[in-house]
């Protein structure tokens, strides 16, 4: 579970926070991550204590941000981003066991390989420990609040809201978040020092705070048919509450939490995306990602400048070649009244990046 990761003051928290209530058929999970949280929060002193003087004060170059809605392409952007050997970026197993990678990693995720399934369930997309992952995932298991615990009680309230954009977060609090997202980049980077491309659609609705922590930073983002979006969105947490929750979900309010959130981070993301300098930020549509790769790939290393795109190209290339005949997940066709209801509430999104024509149109995997 993700939950595995967490060093033993974090998982105490969430245990508090939800009353320990998970579900009897889960209970196995309390003696079990607990012993983790232990060891891990053993091996992050170890860390400190042999690696601490050696993490740099300053990262290597400026992030590279992939903002966007979940479901919208991200993990497609990121993937593609990484194969230039210039960048590097959070591997899965960094992300969760971020409280001792820097010791552990080269031997831990050899010796662990059977742990990760090699396609992720939501969606049949590659999975294992070094591939690129959610950086968000990594904050949760380091002990900072993350909207992503939700997932682990499902049935109860839905956990740190205002960590979707922090913008109502005490200044203690923010400093906090901060302090650890920067370290967790910094060791990182002493593992590889290159520009680190991060993925984690919270991020969308973060630009404001991320350009005060960075602010050369480069920012791409995607967007994709909102009327694929949402089943695919509900589908994700449906998953994700089915496989990595403590609690046998009941699924209440989930459309309209999806409903809410997209309306929530575009609200935050349309009030601050200018203040990103227009040399370092690009925008591309997921359908045209697909339709032509190299292409759009093309276009975002050249408004981003980037550069290098030439040295690149062969492993792109390579990449769309091995990928070619993917299929994403097919859903039901969405009911009219659904369709009525997307088209309401996620107007902005609609009108803002050119799918009114999708209004009419049937729902798309």
């Amino acid at each position: 579970m993700f939950w595995d990761g967490m060093n033993f003051p974090a998982w105490v928290r969430l245990l508090r926070k939800n009353h320990f209530r998970l579900d009897w058929q889960y209970w196995y999970l309390l003696p079990m991550i607990t012993v983790f949280s232990l060891v891990h929060s053993g091996y992050r002193g170890w860390q400190w204590v042999v690696f601490g003087w050696s993490v740099k004060k300053k990262l290597e170059k400026p992030p590279l941000f992939i903002l966007g809605h979940w479901r919208s392409g991200t993990t497609m952007l990121h993937e593609l981003l990484v194969l230039d050997k210039r960048h590097t970026y959070p591997t899965t197993y960094e992300c969760f066991a971020p409280n001792h990678f820097v010791v552990t990693e080269t031997i831990a995720s050899r010796i662990f390989k059977f742990l990760v399934p090699p396609r992720r369930p939501m969606d049949n997309m590659p999975a294992g420990w070094a591939r690129p992952q959610e950086d968000e995932f990594a904050l949760c298991n380091l002990g900072v609040p993350s909207p992503y615990l939700t997932i682990a009680f499902p049935n109860e309230p839905p956990q740190n809201q205002e960590y979707w954009t922090l913008e109502h977060v005490p200044p203690e609090g923010r400093e906090r978040w901060k302090k650890t997202f920067v370290r967790f980049l910094r060791e990182i980077n002493r593992r590889t020092p290159k520009r680190i491309v991060l993925k984690s659609p919270p991020h969308t609705g973060r630009v404001k705070l991320l350009l005060e922590m960075f602010p050369d930073a480069k920012f791409v983002h995607i967007v994709r048919d909102p009327f694929v979006i949402f089943p695919s969105t509900v589908h994700l947490w449906k998953t994700l509450y089915s496989t990595q929750g403590m609690q046998k979900p009941k699924f209440e309010g989930l459309e309209e939490y999806v409903f809410a959130n997209l309306e929530r981070m575009y609200e935050r993301f349309e009030a601050e995306r200018d203040l990103i300098p227009p040399e370092n930020f690009c925008e591309v549509r997921y359908e045209d990602l697909v339709a032509d790769p190299v292409a759009r790939m093309r276009e975002v290393y050249e408004r981003l400048g980037l550069g290098g795109f030439a040295e690149a190209l062969p492993a792109l290339e390579q990449y769309v070649a091995a990928t070619k005949g993917y299929e994403t997940n097919k859903y039901r066709e969405l009911s009219p009244e659904l369709r009525d209801q997307i088209a309401r509430r996620w107007h902005g999104y609609i009108e803002r990046y050119g799918y009114a024509g999708q209004l009419a149109g049937s729902s798309r995997g």
